[in-house]
């Protein structure tokens, strides 16, 4: 494992954790993508979308340190149940600096919210910059694998609104990766992939079925427990969405207490 201490809390690592029972064959010549994997429903749906795409898989995954970290575990499984040829874990601390409920345990985290009022504003949930980050290290990573694509499960119709997740956002971060690279330089872009920016959560959840994802896998609960809290944003997104397409979320969730 590498580090390099960038003055934070916590020096910057790199985990690479290469799974033993890849499930799916690669082919010769296939099309590289690294996919940013945070171990939820979306990003889960999106990884089964690029190796149903016909892509030789790499998965990026974060800890920074979130309260939710909860959700490394479930990247670490569905990265293994896909069949990613390898699997890395980038540790960094945005709690150094706070400004979200996730990283900021003194920021309350919104709960029992409607989607009405959830779609009134930003969310405090909202990382600061974190798609930037996050995308920054991918784009390292996929250029350093020689990749062709990076994978990302932005929704621009979820009901959080973050400014990280739009359509306008993604195209300026493609003109990034394009005059940030020696690959764009010289005429071969790694293209940023985002297949569910348009989609509902509905959606989503019924393009995972067709492709067989995992949902017991996955986790969505910014609450920071082992179990997931059902009160969260994020939760309530989840449930709401499984419930109007008539389906049973797999997940366990803890008691809610009226």
């Amino acid at each position: 494992m590498g580090l390099l201490s960038l003055g934070l809390n916590l020096p910057l690592q790199f985990q690479t954790v290469s799974p033993s029972d890849n499930l799916f064959k690669r082919e010769p010549n296939q099309v590289k993508a690294v996919v940013l994997l945070s171990g939820g429903l979306d990003s889960s749906t999106v990884l089964y979308q690029a190796r149903i795409d016909g892509c030789e898989c790499y998965a990026i995954s974060f800890d920074y340190q979130q309260r939710h970290r909860r959700e490394l575990d479930s990247a670490a499984l569905v990265a293994r149940m896909a069949g990613v040829v390898e699997h890395q874990v980038v540790t960094f601390d945005l709690r150094r600096w706070g400004g979200s409920a996730l990283t900021d345990d003194t920021m309350e985290l919104p709960r029992d919210r409607s989607l009405t009022e959830m779609s009134d504003s930003i969310p405090i949930t909202y990382v600061p910059a974190r798609n930037t980050i996050f995308l920054s290290f991918a784009l390292a990573y996929a250029e350093a694998k020689n990749a062709d694509r990076v994978y990302i499960g932005v929704n621009a119709l979820d009901y959080s609104g973050y400014p990280d997740c739009r359509p306008d956002y993604i195209q300026a971060m493609q003109e990034v990766f394009r005059l940030g690279t020696k690959q764009g330089r010289e005429g071969e872009s790694i293209a940023i992939v985002a297949p569910l920016i348009d989609l509902k959560k509905t959606e989503i959840i019924q393009l995972g079925d067709r492709l067989g994802v995992p949902w017991e896998l996955t986790w969505s609960c910014y609450a920071g427990g082992d179990v997931a809290c059902g009160v969260c944003d994020s939760c309530r997104l989840r449930l709401v969405a499984f419930a109007e397409l008539g389906l049973k979320d797999p997940l366990p969730y803890a008691p809610h207490k009226d």
